[in-house]
């Protein structure tokens, strides 16, 4: 394969999180208590969500989250919006099902023509949307890429509970809302002249689907096209969140045991040369006893548990907007130094996907 013109290089990066943080106890008043042994396993003391917990009104929108991490990551950059001739987007929870959600983030940042692409998948779509966009840059076809991953789930959640006694709320709702939060993270990728001499830009990528044949561990069911709408409109919500947990803690370890082996492959890096590795799955910890229950402590993770950045436990799982918001708490926290070697890991449960992403930080 031909050594590509350009790399494309990380030069800002931007989150947003709407309003103050929404804690265990106030999602308690809502939907009533989880056991102490389930809430330390599900991780997450904190969230932020687009809507008014009491109200279920929304706040403000996917997109406008979008744009907000968007600003936020060109500031850092010191790049203006109309430098930016491609946005891809990863989201699961688009305003509409058209237009894309992504022009309405161009619309917001008053770009009047770029290319615009969507991804719609959930926590691996960031990658996914990363690698797109880094295509392009290689290419040497555009210049200036605002990649974004953003996810409004709490309006799902408020069915769960609006109008209903916590005490009736059945405890695999109470997980999910206990779980989930809502936010936005974006990068910006500049396409910068490739130096043979110089390790810059990605170094490998990899997009696997696990699931092919298997059920499907993640679901957002209705207000679609799987079934008649004269029927959708009488089940008992309009939208559903469906979880497998149990799936969950059974497969994910045989993910991360093969997606970690495979990058660092692909990227021709060992686990030792690795600075950061961005997994905002889960902590440490409980990924290591999860992999010596299913026999697959493996050397690579011995040696990169260590250098693992997650945010879980203050922003919740949030979908496509998990890498991205891991990515900027760490870059902002100085955790990134000039030529590091990052490794960006998303695991995906919907159909059992991952996406992963090694490269050279430019600072």
């Amino acid at each position: 394969m031909a050594t590509p013109e350009f790399t494309a290089q990380v030069v800002g990066t931007g989150s947003y999180l709407h309003g103050d943080p929404i804690d265990n106890k106030q999602i308690e008043a809502l939907l009533g208590p989880v056991p102490e042994d389930i809430l330390e396993g599900i991780q997450v003391k904190e969230r932020h969500w687009m809507i008014d917990p009491d109200t279920g009104e929304h706040l403000v929108t996917n997109s406008q989250m979008a744009a907000g991490a968007a600003t936020a990551a060109l500031e850092r950059a010191g790049i203006e919006a109309g430098e930016v001739d491609l946005i891809v987007m990863s989201t699961a929870s688009p305003e509409y099902l058209l237009p894309p959600a992504v022009t309405f983030v161009q619309e917001h940042l008053g770009i009047a023509e770029c290319t615009t692409i969507e991804v719609r998948s959930g926590c691996a779509g960031f990658v996914e949307a990363a690698d797109v966009a880094r295509g392009y840059l290689e290419r040497g076809t555009h210049r200036t890429a605002l990649v974004i991953g953003s996810e409004a789930i709490s309006p799902l959640l408020v069915p769960m509970y609006r109008g209903i006694d916590p005490e009736r709320i059945r405890m695999r709702d109470r997980l999910v809302a206990y779980t989930f939060g809502d936010g936005a993270g974006a990068l910006v990728l500049r396409a910068e002249p490739a130096d043979p001499q110089t390790r810059a830009g990605v170094l490998g990528s990899s997009i696997v689907t696990m699931g092919g044949t298997k059920k499907p561990g993640m679901q957002v069911i209705g207000g679609s096209t799987h079934a008649p709408l004269h029927k959708q409109v009488l089940a008992k919500r309009l939208m559903e969140l469906k979880v497998d947990v149990v799936e969950s803690g059974k497969f994910i370890p045989h993910m991360i045991t093969r997606s970690l082996r495979e990058m660092l492959e692909i990227s021709g890096v060992k686990a030792e040369d690795i600075a950061l590795w961005v997994v905002p799955e889960g902590n440490a910890g409980y990924m290591t006893s999860e992999l010596e229950a299913a026999g697959l402590l493996t050397d690579e993770w011995l040696a990169l548990r260590d250098k693992i950045y997650e945010n879980i436990e203050r922003v919740g799982a949030t979908g496509s907007a998990a890498v991205p918001l891991a990515l900027d708490e760490a870059a902002r926290a100085g955790r990134l130094r000039t030529g590091d070697n990052v490794l960006l890991l998303a695991i995906e449960t919907s159909k059992w996907k991952y996406a992963g992403m090694t490269l050279v930080w430019a600072g």
